[in-house]
């Protein structure tokens, strides 16, 4: 089975498909098999930053059954060989409308491809879609820029990703599941305490699911003086919901990003002596030594 990486953040902007794309090269280039996968509800490009105008088949595809599997779908990278991208959906209405059934089907299927590395891109924001595919992950990557919106918004995204995380061990009990949906937490110890009320077991399984869970951080589009917000940021998630976001490492401001975007191609390709470049190295080698702790990830 691939390790799973998803990849979301709490507003748009964040440069979230800018960071991917070139995981998902350096991943291939260290000697990873990889998939990347586009489940941007609404805002799917990561294709687009792989210079991939106009996919010969996407995620329609096999939503609509067109294609009995994901494996049908993936397009090859021509500039690595051990690269292919699973390209987002032009329906959104239909993937925003997704049957609980297809969804499902979906994350069965992600499990079983052929890959080292499983990269998806769940898009920005707290639709619950993007909150479940975010948290079925092996390791969930955050992308922030230390703009105090973004970070306030990535904050909620992780607060709501965590609370869905700890209710998709109370779907078959409704009784329970009910009881803490309607309640707006401020904390996860208010929601392991309210789990616990009903039956003590529950606050186990709560925290069982809470350690299924790795959070790491990386910020973008850095510069001096404004990582004020980011140490704020920390702050929050672990005074109020008891999260550690692992910090994977941070992205300078860096022009080359923008003329990468400018060329569709990953500024790793475009200008890998570049800051922005140096730092993505960084950001994928310290991913490798994640995963590699698990034993998750390893290439040929």
């Amino acid at each position: 089975m691939p390790a799973i990486v998803t990849i979301g953040s709490g507003k748009g902007g964040t440069g979230k498909s800018m960071v991917i794309s070139n995981i998902a090269c350096l991943l291939a280039r260290c000697g990873r098999k990889v998939c990347l996968v586009d489940l941007d509800v609404g805002g799917a490009n990561a294709h687009l930053m792989l210079g991939q105008f106009n996919p010969p088949m996407t995620l329609t595809d096999f939503l609509t059954r067109k294609a009995a599997s994901l494996e049908e779908v993936i397009i090859p990278y021509p500039r690595l060989k051990n690269l292919g991208i699973i390209a987002g959906t032009g329906d959104t209405l239909k993937t925003s409308n997704m049957p609980f059934a297809t969804k499902r089907r979906l994350i069965r299927h992600l499990a079983k491809l052929d890959a080292d590395v499983v990269l998806v891109d769940v898009g920005a924001g707290t639709h619950y879609h993007a909150l479940d595919f975010f948290m079925l992950g092996d390791y969930q990557l955050c992308v922030t820029t230390p703009d105090p919106t973004s970070t306030l918004d990535l904050y909620k995204f992780v607060k709501l990703a965590t609370i869905r995380k700890i209710l998709s061990n109370f779907v078959s009990h409704e009784k329970i599941s009910k009881t803490l949906l309607q309640e707006d937490f401020k904390t996860i110890e208010d929601i392991l305490r309210k789990a616990e009320e009903s039956d003590p077991q529950n606050r186990e399984k709560a925290e069982s699911a809470l350690n299924e869970v790795h959070f790491m951080l990386i910020v973008n589009r850095v510069s001096k003086g404004t990582m004020v917000s980011i140490r704020n940021l920390e702050r929050l998630l672990s005074e109020y919901l008891g999260v550690k976001l692992e910090k994977l490492g941070e992205i300078p401001a860096d022009n080359a990003v923008e003329e990468s975007i400018h060329f569709l191609m990953p500024v790793c390709e475009v200008a890998p002596n570049s800051p922005a470049s140096k730092a993505l190295y960084k950001i994928t080698d310290n991913l490798i030594w994640e995963l590699s702790k698990n034993g998750l990830g390893k290439g040929a």
